[in-house]
């Protein structure tokens, strides 16, 4: 039978499948959640005696449940080998494979609580299943000797105690069905209403626990540890900021579980952090289920008095208040054995032995590490001494005398004080991370970008207005506050979370850096970085020119050099040619062969760029024009030759020696073009009247419309080119193509 009305804490036996069940009470009223649509339930199966002398439960139909762990007789007492559980999934209908769960849990320091405790694994989510198997054997694999009494499975329900579960609630979850897998049993266990059993009743004192070994000594932790105060004490102010955490109520705490007052600590000297073992691939709108059901085992199967503790964080960042009493309270948890009187526990839902904690869960680690410690004026990355609570030895062999004292980091692994690999190696590993991100300073603070601003050498040159982009290690959720400074002085402010921020520099040279305030109040900066403010424009000391020179000449395209000369007041960046075509040139470059067409204007504009963004153009317009041998100025005799391969398909040939063409323009650079071949002779080159050169036509293979000599002047101006055939002996002939002149 289900029950939906608010049950009082029991337990029931059922003869036949050897179940106890826990009916749990819904959240109270006024707490924020509403009633829930299902509460939470603890069942257990008991295990039964197996061929090889172990324990195990056979493939087993259950009702719903997500979590479960081993429990037996005696908090005392240690489970020797290997528990291993398999469940059947509701979302998939498959059984999952083995998994093994983790049995060597910190007992309860109060030797009353531990009469009244069980012994149990760590609780392991599993996520909505509704079918079990488990069997209890040696690590090699073999029947364990001495297994302790009385070992049950416990199932655990976290039920569903918000809307945004209630959404989410699988439909099996809704119906209650029992697994239809053929492998499955047809008997299903489920919770009923009968009378609880004597061994299972929850303890009537306060309960401390955290993780045994052989040599514990009760008396001796009972006898050397400052006994915590019932009294509810005055929270202290914290030197940092209280992270954001979801309280009890938020996560859907059934407080009629945990009807015994809080205990109070003096103080917090540190905190330990552990991890819950199990899976990580939880999804984290699961984590309040997460939660609400270790708290239903920590009660109900461990038989503590409440959550062991006192703070819990999921792989999202999401930190859930665990131990009742107020989260700004020093409140006696029951997490690390012989050392819960002066310390905080901090549990990472999941397991870290071989992946490490994300990103937000170590800064939530850390932030909450600061704000507890904080309370106290503890810095994070100091070491304390704490004072043994039982006699021990540690995961790394460390022994530990009740009544001594001992140097711990103020942040510790679980394993620094008992017998256990908890937190897990990897997330342990990740603790000197915390401890730095925890205390201050800003970790990894550097520079990643300047906007509004170019870097040549080792200053940037801006017209004013500047945005510095930075990157941290540290997590922006505990830092402060970035400071972008000028000269020294604030000139703009941004939140932690920030990366970047802006400012307007005055005429003149400054220095910029960035500086990170930690919430501790530590502050670290950034090296200088050198800025000089330039509003002046580059400028073309020679405008962009066009000049004639060598090359095959076409009517498309016509050699030419292209010069100019750029500077700048601070530091020229660079030119580029926007218009007929595009390039980009060095601040040192003045010169680009290029191409250009003939009988058409031509605009060639350049841009010059500084380092600070300003520019200045230049745009000046040019027209090669070709000048056939038919427009020359004839003496002696040439003959008319036609060719394709000529420019306008004809050309002038002589070898009359003293044969002369003469070409009148008004331009400021000239070319002549010829065709070349291995017969071809020597002609004289007058310009304005003076001879100016001897250009040998000759070459080894034959050649069209090639471009043989140039000349160009400052300026444009009249001139005439006369070209006059030498009459070289055995090669007299020079044949002409024209002229090309730039207007």
């Amino acid at each position: 039978m289900r029950r939906r009305a608010w049950l009082t804490l029991g337990a029931v036996v059922l003869g036949g499948a050897g179940v106890v069940t826990y009916a749990v009470a819904s959240p109270s009223s006024g707490d924020g959640i509403g009633q829930a649509k299902r509460p939470v339930r603890v069942y257990d199966l008991a295990l039964r005696s197996g061929a090889d002398g172990g324990r195990e439960l056979p493939r087993t139909g259950t009702k719903p449940f997500s979590m479960l762990g081993v429990s037996w007789q005696g908090a005392g007492a240690r489970l020797r080998g290997a528990a291993q559980v398999r469940t059947h999934s509701v979302k998939t209908g498959e059984w999952t494979g083995w998994r093994d769960l983790e049995a060597d849990v910190d007992p309860l320091e109060d030797p009353r609580a531990r009469a009244a405790a069980r012994g149990a694994s760590e609780p392991l989510w599993v996520g909505p299943s509704d079918g079990v198997q488990v069997r209890v054997v040696r690590k090699d694999g073999t029947a364990s000797p001495a297994l302790p009494r009385d070992l049950r499975v416990s199932l655990v329900d976290p039920g569903v105690a918000t809307a945004a579960e209630q959404r989410a609630e699988p439909a099996a979850y809704v119906a209650e069905a029992s697994p239809t897998d053929s492998t499955s049993p047809t008997d299903t266990a489920s919770p009923t209403d009968t009378a609880a059993p004597t061994d299972s009743a929850s303890p009537t004192e306060p309960t401390d626990s955290a993780s045994p070994s052989d040599s514990a000594s009760a008396s001796a932790s009972a006898s050397v540890s400052a006994g915590p105060s019932a009294t509810t004490p005055t929270a202290p102010p914290s030197t940092v900021p209280e992270p954001p955490i979801v309280s009890r109520a938020g996560w859907g705490a059934d407080e009629s579980l945990s009807p015994q007052p809080s205990e109070y600590n003096a103080d917090v000297k540190a905190v330990f952090v552990h991890h819950t073992d199990g899976t990580n691939d939880y999804a984290c709108a699961d984590s309040a289920a997460i939660v609400r059901g270790i708290y239903a085992y920590h009660t109900q199967t461990n038989g503590w008095n409440d959550i062991g503790y006192n703070f819990l964080v999921d792989k999202c960042g999401t930190v859930f208040e665990g131990r009742k009493g107020g989260v700004d309270l020093p409140v006696l948890g029951a997490h690390t054995y012989g050392w819960n009187r002066e310390a905080a526990g901090i549990a990472v839902l999941g397991d870290y032995t071989t992946t490490g904690a994300s990103n937000a869960a170590l800064a939530s680690i850390a932030r909450l590490a600061a704000w507890k410690l904080g309370q106290y004026h503890a810095d994070p990355a100091t070491t304390v001494q704490l004072k043994a609570g039982a006699t021990q030895t540690n995961y790394s062999g460390a022994g530990f005398t009740a009544g001594t004292s001992y140097t711990f980091n103020r942040v510790s692994g679980h394993r620094d004080g008992y017998n256990t690999q908890c937190p897990g190696s990897s997330l342990y590993a990740q603790l000197p991370t915390v401890r730095a991100w925890a205390a201050g300073p800003v970790q990894g603070l550097k520079v990643t970008s300047v906007s509004g601003a170019g870097l040549s050498g080792s200053t940037y040159y801006t017209k004013g207005a500047i945005t510095v982009k930075w990157s941290t290690a540290t997590p922006g959720s505990l830092i402060a506050r970035f400071e972008l400074l000028v000269d020294g002085k604030v000139a703009a402010t941004a939140s932690g979370t920030a990366g970047s921020a802006a400012a307007t520099l005055a005429s003149g040279t400054h220095t910029v850096a960035v500086r990170a305030v930690h919430q501790s109040g530590k502050t670290v900066t950034t090296g200088a970085l050198n800025f000089a403010t330039d509003t002046t424009a580059p400028s073309f000391t020679t405008a962009p020119k066009i000049s004639l020179r060598t090359g095959t000449v076409n009517t498309t395209a016509v050699p030419v050099t292209l010069g100019w000369k750029a500077t700048d007041g601070q530091a020229l960046k660079s030119v580029s040619l926007l218009s007929p075509t595009t390039a980009t040139f060095g601040p040192t470059t003045t010169g680009s062969s290029r191409t250009a067409k003939s009988g058409t204007a031509s605009t060639w504009s350049m841009k010059a760029y500084d380092y600070a963004g300003n520019t200045r153009t230049s745009s000046p317009s040019y027209t090669p024009v070709i000048l056939q041998e038919t427009s020359a100025t004839k003496s002696g005799s040439w003959t008319a030759r036609s060719s394709t391969s000529y420019l306008g398909g004809k050309s002038y040939s002589s070898g009359s020696k003293g044969a002369s063409l003469s070409w009148t323009f008004t331009g400021r650079s000239a070319s002549w073009v010829v065709s070349r071949a291995s017969s071809s002779g020597q002609a004289y080159v007058y310009v304005d009247g003076v001879k100016v050169s001897t250009v040998d036509l000759k070459s080894s293979t034959t050649l069209y419309r090639q471009a043989i000599w140039t000349k160009t002047w400052s300026s444009s101006a009249q001139h005439t080119v006369k070209i006059v055939v030498v009459g070289t002996s055995g090669r007299p002939t020079v044949t002409t193509d024209g002229l090309v002149y730039v207007k």
